[in-house]
């Protein structure tokens, strides 16, 4: 399959899957077996099917033909070039093709200016008056064409504004940033664009981040330290022509696999091997040489020859275009798609099901604990009834008061369940005093003082150390108090379940360590590109303080902000099912005492109120039958797909 069928089928997928856990949410409230959380879970799972998105990343210097990759693996259906593609600069800014349904086609591009704020692209995102817009008219490719050009304009500054902006003037491999005869440095004018397109692909949730060379990459830190890292896919694009050039080599080590950097979906892609045609070569010598190219980029990139792919973007558009099967396959395009399609829709599929299936499973285990706690009441007033055929009334007296007892027994016991809530309460509170945004903003103001008081370089280095060891340390902090919860839950839940026979299985667990690998590689990054002898030296230090806190500390804010919310929805999942059982128990005792009383008192008789809990327990085993067949839909669906094809064959 091509990738975009791929794709197609991915999203029709996660389609059903979105279907089905919205059928259950639907089930669940029809027969009252929904509560406020778990309502919530579901409604919560069901967005972020909905905003699911696929991100895959095109990296390279430039003249690399990295958007001729893009026109030709995504657009060339349109019969035309939909991103600029000629000799020189043609991408100037990051830039990203999404779909947004609430907005007209357009591009939205951050004036340049923007990175002598304090604030990251993301914050600007937040404020659309900031951005310029540009409609998009996309009944007509050249009016496309021209709009997409506006995304490679530049500006020319002054010396001192260029640097301010982030651009070495006249250092580094290339000097892409000269003074010129006029006294001023061309450079790009805009910060960064989005282009919201209509595209099938883009409409389905894909979104194709297009990065220029290394001297932008290092300019905006946000790539690196979130762009890049998150995205499910990143193509590195080298030129035949040239192989790894020291520049190539930089961005390969510095920006898409140095600094503890996922691995998984970064692929690389020697492009314009229509280089390497020549009509006096056999195709025999012509594909020796590709190989050759191959395997020395393979050797310098230390990969293996196999995840290196030789293509001709140029020609393979031309062909796709033109419906040329030959020139399709000369230029090997085609074995690039698949490749992609095999890496990263697996892998993005893999992503959804883990995520479904811890929040899914949660909540389907705590319905069907509820029902077989019904159904064990159920049964057990069955029981007692069935006994008292034939019996005298002292008997049926007997029967209730020990029911009665075994009431008051649960109701004293419940202290206990209050006392446990407390402790809970309070072992909360020290959670959210470590892990607290309170304290991060504590450490971030202390930090941040330091720094712009320092008068030494060592004061500077030492500032950003320990503001990454008073981060750990609120982690490890929030660990103790995550292994005392669960400890003492685990207690509970087992003591509950020997003396007043609950079904509460084993607490959900929970562990921070995503979040302290977080902070290794921001870690990582800034020892790398901050705290360096060099950089301490050489650079300005309010510049320093500013891109630290401007692009390090604003990660690791966002580090514990996503890891305050999964500590909440853990503490809920944690409490959650002592909660519904304790209440499904009073609720069955309450009405084994209230069924006796109404025998004893004759106001129902023996057999009719047996034939009712009869009829009971039938829709019982039917809610249980129809939960079964909900959930084993979504589990189906969350199966890894090679087990799926064995299942199929």
């Amino acid at each position: 399959m091509s990738l975009a069928n791929q794709f197609a089928a991915y999203t029709a997928w996660r389609s059903r899957l979105a279907t089905y856990i919205a059928e259950l949410q639907g089930w669940l409230n029809n027969n009252e077996l929904s509560d406020a959380q778990s309502d919530l879970r579901l409604t919560q799972l069901l967005e972020r099917l909905r905003e699911d998105r696929l991100n895959v990343a095109f990296v390279a210097e430039f003249s690399r033909g990295k958007s001729e990759l893009i026109n030709a693996i995504f657009f060339a259906d349109y019969g035309n070039r939909m991103l600029p593609s000629s000799a020189g600069r043609t991408t100037m800014c990051p830039t990203e093709l999404l779909f947004d349904g609430n907005k007209l086609p357009c591009i939205e591009l951050l004036p340049i200016q923007t990175r002598a704020s304090n604030s990251s692209v993301s914050e600007y995102k937040r404020f659309a008056d900031e951005w310029t817009k540009i409609s998009l008219d996309t009944e007509s490719p050249e009016a496309m064409q021209d709009a997409l050009r506006h995304v490679s304009e530049t500006t020319r500054v002054t010396p001192e504004e260029a640097g301010r902006l982030g651009f070495e003037v006249g250092q580094g491999q290339i000097d892409l940033y000269v003074i010129g005869d006029d006294g001023l440095v061309e450079v790009p004018r805009w910060r960064h664009a989005m282009i919201n397109f209509p595209h099938p692909l883009l409409k389905q949730g894909l979104v194709i981040l297009d990065t220029p060379g290394l001297n932008a990459i290092g300019a905006e830190p946000e790539l690196t330290l979130s762009l890049l890292p998150n995205a499910h896919a990143v193509l590195f694009i080298l030129a035949a022509d040239t192989g790894v050039t020291q520049s190539d080599l930089a961005i390969w080590r510095e920006h898409i696999c140095g600094g503890g950097m996922a691995k998984r979906g970064r692929m690389v892609v020697l492009n314009k091997i229509d280089g390497q045609w020549d009509e006096l070569k056999s195709t025999e010598e012509i594909d020796g040489e590709i190989q050759r190219q191959v395997d020395s980029s393979a050797a310098i990139l230390d990969l293996p020859a196999s995840q290196i792919f030789p293509v001709s973007a140029q020609k393979g558009l031309v062909a796709k275009i033109n419906g040329d099967t030959a020139l399709l396959d000369k230029s090997r395009l085609p074995l690039l798609e698949a490749a992609l399609s095999e890496e990263l829709i697996p892998a993005k599929r893999d992503i959804v099901c883990d995520s479904t299936e811890g929040e899914f499973g949660d909540v389907s285990r705590r319905v069907r604990s509820l029902l077989d706690t019904r159904l064990l009441g159920l049964r057990e007033q069955l029981t007692e009834l069935t006994e008292l055929r034939g019996k005298n009334k002292g008997v049926v007296e007997y029967m209730m008061g020990k029911v009665r007892a075994e009431k008051d027994e649960f109701e004293s016991g419940l202290q206990r369940y209050y006392a446990v809530r407390s402790v809970f309460s309070t072992l909360t509170n020290n959670l959210f005093s470590h892990l607290g945004l309170d304290v991060l903003r504590q450490l971030t103001h202390e930090t941040r003082e330091t720094m712009l008081d320092a008068a030494f370089s060592k004061t500077l280095s030492d500032a950003m150390a320990r503001f990454f060891a008073g981060s750990r340390d609120a982690l490890a902090k929030s660990n103790n108090e995550i292994s005392e919860i669960l400890s003492m839950m685990e207690a509970v839940y087992k003591k509950f379940a020997i003396e007043h026979g609950l079904k509460l299985g084993s607490p959900t667990t929970f562990s921070l360590l995503r979040y302290e690998k977080e902070l290794d590689r921001l870690q990582a990054w800034c020892d790398d590109h901050l705290n360096t002898m060099v950089s301490l030296l050489t650079h300005d230090k309010k510049n320093i303080t500013q891109k630290f806190f401007e692009e390090v500390a604003t990660q690791v804010r966002r580090a514990f902000e996503h890891a305050n919310r999964d500590a909440e929805v853990w503490l809920r999942a944690i409490m959650a099912p002592m909660e519904t059982q304790v209440r499904e128990h009073q609720i069955q005792l309450k009405r084994r005492l209230e069924s006796i009383k109404r025998i004893h008192q004759a106001t129902d008789t023996l057999e009719d109120r047996i034939a009712e809990l009869d009829g009971v327990e039938q829709n019982l085993l039917q809610q249980i039958e129809a939960l079964e067949e909900i959930v084993g839909r979504v589990q189906d669906m969350l199966v890894p797909l090679d087990v799926r094809e064995l299942r199929a064959a």
